[in-house]
């Protein structure tokens, strides 16, 4: 392929949702960023993120190197994900407050604005207060001016306020929005973002190059024996469903189809997915695992560099 045929291409990076998971992204984004000297803001034309996705994803959009975001969950996980001594009253109830989250993302973030951003920036959300999606976009169309004064720190926080985990976040404003997880139907981005590149960007579909960064793929959620002899007790019993199974399962199903629905849409090589699969319990809400995903991340980037530096055009 000509270099002036490489330089047209229309490079997209995306990253799942997957709670506390996003520090296997945030380091894998590090290692190619110090390796190949890459400048996501210049080397990619559009940025998407869905919950922690949308960390990682709104700090390489304003320029803040992949080492910082990496440094935030090993520094604050735990800050993040602090147990409450208050029982929680119901199967639904939020399992942590947001006040931790959103005082780092305050303090991340400080005063920027979606508007503030001059790269392409797609975020995830749900809206439950209209039963609806909610997009949170930079202001890289003329369409686009509905969230040019919301805070960055809110945008991803409200993309990260999956249910069970976090309670919903509400967007003032003269229209208030009540917003929950883009994870619920935009676990993973790529999808979201390559239409919208089409649609808002006049990218050619065969021009797009789309960096998939994953948060692992579980291998199996509910073995069939434990279903045996318990089927007559409701579902929930039956499988053994612990808090926040469901949602985890339903981000992981949504990451796989929009995954899927790429390849039917796209050629292969122009899809470069990075994921780990989970061999055993990883919740996304635990923190003690860092060392273990970094060096999970160390090992895809090991395997996966002579892939990552072609799609680079290193």
């Amino acid at each position: 392929m000509s270099e002036n045929r490489m330089s047209n291409k229309f490079k997209i990076l995306a990253i799942d949702g997957g709670g506390f998971r996003g520090a296997y992204s945030a380091h894998l984004l590090k290692r190619i960023e110090e390796e190949f000297a890459v400048n996501w803001r210049h080397d990619f034309k559009l940025l998407a993120g869905t919950s922690t996705g949308a960390i990682i994803a709104a700090g390489l959009a304003i320029g803040i190197p992949a080492n910082e975001i990496c440094d935030l969950y090993k520094k604050h996980g735990h800050d993040i994900f602090k147990k409450s001594t208050i029982p929680r009253l119901g199967l639904f109830a939020s399992k942590y407050k947001n006040v931790g989250l959103r005082n780092i993302l305050d303090s991340f973030f400080g005063e920027a604005t979606l508007g503030d951003i001059e790269s392409p920036l797609i975020i995830p959300a749900t809206d439950i207060g209209n039963g609806c999606v909610h997009v949170f976009k930079s202001t890289y169309h003329n369409e686009f001016f509905r969230d040019k004064e919301v805070l960055v720190s809110e945008a991803v926080l409200a993309s990260c306020s999956a249910p069970m985990f976090f309670p919903p976040t509400l967007i003032s404003g003269d229209q208030p929005y009540l917003l929950s997880d883009g994870g619920l139907w935009a676990n993973n981005p790529a999808l979201v973002a390559a239409i919208d590149a089409k649609k808002r960007l006049n990218a050619k579909l065969e021009d797009l190059q789309i960096l998939s960064i994953g948060t692992g793929k579980a291998n199996q959620f509910y073995p069939i024996k434990n279903f045996k002899n318990r089927r007559f007790f409701g579902w929930g019993f039956a499988t053994k469903w612990g808090r926040g199974k469901i949602i985890e399962m339903l981000f992981s199903l949504q990451s796989q189809n929009a995954n899927n629905m790429l390849g039917l849409l796209l050629e292969r090589n122009q899809i470069l997915r990075l994921n780990f699969e989970l061999e055993k319990k990883l919740p996304m809400d635990a923190p003690d695992e860092f060392d273990d995903l970094i060096t999970r991340a160390d090992r895809e980037f090991t395997h996966s560099s002579s892939f990552i530096k072609t799609f680079l055009n290193k």
